[in-house]
């Protein structure tokens, strides 16, 4: 965390945040935020402050302090990562939601677009990579395809130890190690969940797994900078350090009272204001490949956490914002007309990269072609710099909500900041609408429902639910 320390270095890393096209000043009084209404929140925005506050001193928001409190288990990671890299050709996450986005998503960020081809010398000696995030059979039989069980470590990642699609992959490629390794099947997996409850660590410790553990007070949607994202991460080479480095930095910027100062404070109160103005469609709009998938990971930040039927009073509420994926500029070309000329339910964000870590030319030709040559000359990133520009002022122009996170480059640095600036985000909103972000009530009946079709002890009088439900009407299948 050298850079960390070097003020001047941090300070030019710094995440900058701008919401001037979700001003009413800059997009008309009739669409936009006036400052007016911002400061009229102020007894329900602090109000949301000492709430944090109050939760994070209780220890009920601990994923805040993962910047400052692995140190051990930061050595430990980094120690089992040049282990697995010594011995293993293919590491394999078994995991779904937010044991799986995260991941995804900074190794996306902070490795080569194209990782697992490179020679493994390009990977400088880390291992291929995989996520199972789902359990379609076709999917997980052509893993096994391309991959060499014999050579492949294995993260088992749930912290209840109980969700169904890790620990059915789980007993799949227990059986296949079992078969193909004998004894020594224990040495290809690592279990990544709660240190005392669930399934998981007890099987983890009658199997003698390697085991890292989620802090009781991390959900999985807010354990991106816990062992559930920092192994997968330090396996495939990303500094850790600098991630953890970057959040606790804008841990600092997210620390003020004042909401005009806090990035994710201000982001939280636009946003809510837009909630309450009907906008009840978050679009996540990285313009950078390297980011794609940082809207997967927010996806279910924001939908799991404020998509809820009721508020802490026990009152129905039915708030929370649909989250959206687009990628620019790939979906200016199928998303974009909607966004400009649709109904106004939508706030885009824009997440924009300032320095691209490598750059392309475009060559000159066709000068008998203006539409053609004006391109040469200029680079790849200038055009997708334009192209952020243009859709910006187009939605600007048609009266549309968008604000933009600007990253200087993309970096472990940066990719830490992001990620806390937007779980600060979430969980404030959560305050501001006044409902519990930290649980996802809404998940349980669906998985309920699972347990009993699948015959889990139990839940027969669920399965008995299921089985008297009303037949479906023949006259309404086609």
């Amino acid at each position: 965390m050298k850079r960390f320390e070097d003020a001047s270095w941090r300070e030019s890393m710094r995440i900058r945040f701008d919401y001037n096209n979700m001003m009413s000043d800059m997009i008309g009084e009739e669409y936009g935020i006036s400052k007016e209404q911002i400061l009229a929140l102020q007894p329900k925005i602090k109000a949301a402050i000492e709430a944090l506050k109050g939760k994070r001193k209780a220890g009920k928001t601990e994923w805040r302090d993962l910047p400052y409190t692995q140190a051990d288990v930061v050595k430990d990671i980094l120690a089992t990562a040049e282990d697995i890299k010594r011995r293993f050709e293919c590491f394999v996450v078994l995991g779904i939601g937010g044991s799986a986005l995260g991941p995804i998503a900074v190794h996306q960020a902070l490795n080569h677009l194209h990782y697992n081809e490179l020679p493994r010398e390009k990977r400088n000696g880390c291992p291929r990579f995989y996520v199972v995030d789902n359990i379609d059979p076709e999917r997980m039989r052509a893993l096994f395809d391309i991959i060499d069980v014999k050579s492949t470590a294995f993260n088992v990642i749930t912290k209840s130890g109980s969700t169904s699609e890790t620990m059915a992959q789980f007993l799949i490629v227990r059986d296949m190690l079992k078969e193909a390794v004998g004894d020594k099947y224990r040495e290809h997996i690592i279990a990544t969940t709660d240190a005392e409850k669930g399934n998981l660590i007890r099987i983890a410790r009658e199997e003698g797994f390697k085991t890292f553990y989620i802090p009781a007070g991390v959900g999985g949607r807010f354990s991106e900078l816990s062992p559930v994202g920092l192994l997968p991460a330090a396996v495939c080479g990303i500094d850790i350090e600098e991630l953890l480095a970057g959040a606790a930095y804008m841990d600092e910027l997210c620390s003020k009272d004042d909401v005009f100062e806090n990035p994710a404070y201000m982001a939280a109160v636009l946003q809510y204001i837009a909630m309450k103005q009907g906008k009840n469609i978050s679009v996540m709009m990285p313009y950078a490949d390297s980011l794609k998938y940082m809207a997967d990971w927010y996806a279910q930040l924001w939908a799991e956490s404020l998509g809820k039927k009721f508020d802490v009073e026990g009152r129905e509420v039915y708030v929370g914002q649909t989250p959206v994926k687009a990628l620019g500029v790939t979906d200016q070309h199928s998303q974009i007309q909607l966004y400009t000329e649709g109904p106004f339910d939508k706030v885009i964000t824009f997440i924009k990269v300032e320095n691209f870590r490598s750059e392309v030319d475009i060559p000159k030709g066709y000068e008998d072609m203006p539409a053609v040559s004006f391109l040469g000359g200029h680079t790849l990133g200038q055009l997708l710099h334009a192209e952020q520009t243009a859709t910006e002022y187009a939605l600007y122009k048609a009266k549309r909500m968008n604000r933009t996170i600007i990253l200087p480059e993309v970096n472990a640095f940066t990719v830490g900041q992001l990620l806390y600036l937007l779980e600060v985000e979430t969980a404030f909103a959560g305050e501001l609408l006044n409902i519990n972000a930290f649980d996802q009530p809404g998940v349980e009946e669906g998985k309920n429902a699972t347990y009993a079709l699948m015959g889990r002890p139990g839940y027969e009088e669920k399965k008995a639910e299921l089985e008297g439900r009303p037949k479906k009407r023949e006259e309404y299948i086609i």
